[in-house]
């Protein structure tokens, strides 16, 4: 209790130091009030000189002459020049014309004394002719709202002012007869009243704006500094490095801007809490304050940063930070991947600076050992086909750009042709023939992947029914589904809006989802796939055993088909270990009910010890290469190609 009332007690009697930002806008909003005092001042002196003339030189039965009028008015002159040296200044320091600094404050110190003794010393003469002490206490008023100190200070000046003058008043004011003259009891009072009421308006006015300096610290620091971390925002950062860039002195080629992205920090998020994760980058943002003393730097968002920094000092840096990201101890695996863009023109704007230095520092994810990646020419043509791409989908969908390319799945046993795999191609018109791995990456980069992906899902569904219209053989053929796909879109009505819309059989249709796609929103994913299931749509599980391949997915999900990676089948002949874990994988998958098919065969090698083992389907280059419709139609018709007519199997589990 006690502790809070002394508290309480500092708080407002303002004995807690302020920071040189609040003491710094007090000192404006000083001179900012200095403007407005100084005018009154300046009109008012301006009607009491009238108002003299008028009385002294236009009423009177014989005008006096100019000394006369300027006896009476010099205290008006000389006040009304003041107000105008101090409005002329106060404007000039608003402008930033002169610099604010104590220089300032002494003016405004020395105009509020000049005003006080102006209005002593006229109301000393009022009190001696028997009038109010009017002009002291208006004068008085005036000053306490302009010179705003802290409230002690303003106590002190303020009672020893009032109390001094008081003294004054009633010790040394004599009428023109000699008779000593004092305050009246009734005025005394008043007085005092008014003493008190106006070191309350001070208190209340030092209150005041010493919220309002703190609102506007707070909303300033937010402007410039990250809310986590303290350091420096990309607000702060683009306006700062827009400076640097765009001043024609500055030698482009010393520059450097560095993208830098913590690697596997969602992981260590999602193992060690949220908590964890926001002090390890409060206490990274401190470090790299310390590495970027003399550079620009920000934090961009998440776990990445940015930084302006001299390119001779580029490689330190990025040492330095390497250095203590490695240093920290983790149970999680962290590594440290950083782009570099050097600018080329002034007039680049640092958004585009930090984007290509993202985009280059994203073309190392991932590759252990690799930390660094500068923007070239190379970087250059693909960062440019990659905004070609994002700003294009659209019409490559709408005018038949992208296209559908069939690979065979052939029964292991007789190499009859029992579906195809279907796979996304860009036949661009000013790039021309466009591999997947030009777009996807980009699409799924920037969540428009869902676009392609209906596309082929419709192109497949479109060709398969003009087929059957025609009575062609047709087989069944398997879509890949992004995770981002049901995210995106619901996945599952799109593919059942489509089978209806052309009237394919489902089990003409197979949902292949990546093993990799299963270990996020595992619950939503999951709900999804049962509801394929539901629907009659058969489920693949594709690329198993590319990655960190989990036993947990084949526990918790239920395939109809399991899609062995093709990375087991690298140099097949020579590696034992691969034939041997290939059979564990067909057996467990036989056991658990799942037909299998094996991607990448490429030699009769491989598809023999593949049929040996069990496993049912067979894909890759040994049976045919991706193709157009129109080419897989002609290899049918040609009799290269055998259309089973046994779709669910040859038996093998």
């Amino acid at each position: 209790m006690l502790k809070t009332l002394m508290e309480w007690v500092v708080d407002l009697f303002g004995f807690k130091k302020n920071s040189k930002y609040v003491s710094r806008y007090n000192r404006e909003a000083t001179i900012a009030s200095g403007v407005y005092m100084s005018s009154v001042v300046v009109i008012l002196e301006i009607w009491m000189i009238l108002r003299y003339i008028k009385r002294y030189v236009f009423e009177a039965q014989e005008a006096a002459d100019f000394a006369t009028v300027m006896k009476y008015t010099r205290n008006f002159w000389f006040l009304l020049a003041v107000g105008i040296a101090v409005l002329v200044y106060a404007l000039l320091c608003l402008r930033g014309k002169i610099k604010q600094n104590f220089v300032s404050d002494i003016v405004m110190i020395v105009f509020s004394g000049i005003c006080v003794g102006f209005g002593m010393y006229v109301s000393h003469s009022d009190l001696a002719s028997g009038k109010m002490l009017t002009c002291f206490l208006t004068m008085s008023l005036f000053v306490a709202c302009l010179l705003i100190w802290k409230p002690y200070v303003s106590i002190i000046i303020l009672t020893v002012l009032f109390t001094g003058y008081s003294y004054y008043l009633n010790h040394f004011t004599f009428a023109d007869d000699g008779t000593q003259i004092t305050l009246r009891s009734g005025d005394q009072v008043n007085y005092t009243t008014f003493l008190i009421a106006l070191i309350m308006v001070a208190i209340s006015i030092y209150h005041q704006r010493l919220r309002d300096a703190v609102k506007s610290e707070e909303l300033e620091r937010i402007a410039v500094e990250d809310d986590l971390t303290g350091a420096p925002n990309m607000h702060f950062f683009v306006q700062e490095a827009k400076r640097i860039l765009s001043d024609e002195t500055t030698d482009l080629s010393k520059k450097i801007v560095l993208f830098l992205n913590i690697e596997n920090f969602k992981t260590y998020n999602d193992q060690l809490g949220y908590e964890k994760g926001n002090e390890f980058l409060k206490s990274g943002a401190e470090h790299l304050k310390e590495i970027f003393s003399d550079a620009l730097y920000a934090r961009q968002s998440d776990d990445h940063f940015v930084a302006l920094v001299d390119i001779d000092k580029k490689d330190a840096c990025i040492e330095k930070v390497k250095e203590d990201l490695l240093s920290r101890e983790s149970e999680v695996y962290l590594s440290l991947k950083v782009g570099g863009y050097v600018p080329k023109k002034h007039d680049e704007t640092p958004e585009i600076c930090c984007d290509r230095a993202r985009y280059a520092c994203g073309l190392i994810k991932n590759q252990y050992g690799v930390t660094y990646r500068e923007y070239d020419e190379k970087v250059d043509e693909d960062f440019h086909l990659s905004q070609y791409v994002v700003n294009h989908i659209d019409q490559a969908v709408e005018k038949g750009y992208i296209q559908v390319y069939y690979q065979p799945v052939v029964w292991s046993d007789n190499g009859e042709l029992c579906g195809c795999e279907a796979l996304a191609r860009w036949i661009d018109p000013e790039y021309g023939f466009l591999s997947p791995g030009k777009f996807i990456p980009v699409l799924e980069d920037c969540k428009q992947i869902h676009k392609l992906d209906r596309c082929i899902f419709e192109t497949v569904c479109r060709d398969m029914r003009n087929s059957m219209d025609k009575g062609e053989p047709v087989v069944p053929v398997s879509l890949n589904f992004s995770r981002l796909d049901f995210e995106l879109m619901d996945a599952v009505q799109c593919l059942n809006d489509l089978v209806i819309k052309y009237d394919i059989p489902k089990d003409m249709l197979h949902v292949e989802v990546t093993e990799s796609a299963l270990t996020d929103n595992q619950q939503g994913l999951m709900n999804d796939l049962n509801r394929f299931h539901e629907l009659g749509f058969a489920l693949w599980l594709d690329d198993f055993g590319s990655g960190y391949s989990s036993l947990n997915v084949l526990k918790d999900y239920r395939f109809d088909v399991l899609k062995v990676d093709m990375v087991f089948l690298f140099n097949f002949h020579e590696n034992a270990a691969a034939r041997k874990i290939l059979s564990c994988i067909i057996d467990l998958a036989n056991r658990l009910g799942m037909r299998t098919l094996t991607e990448g065969v490429e030699t009769e090698e491989a598809a023999v010890y593949l049929q040996q083992i069990g496993c049912g389907r067979l894909q890759g280059f040994l049976y045919g290469k991706p193709q157009p419709y129109s080419e897989l139609k002609k290899r049918i018709a040609d009799g290269e190609f055998t259309v089973t007519k046994d779709f669910e199997g040859d038996g093998l589990k």
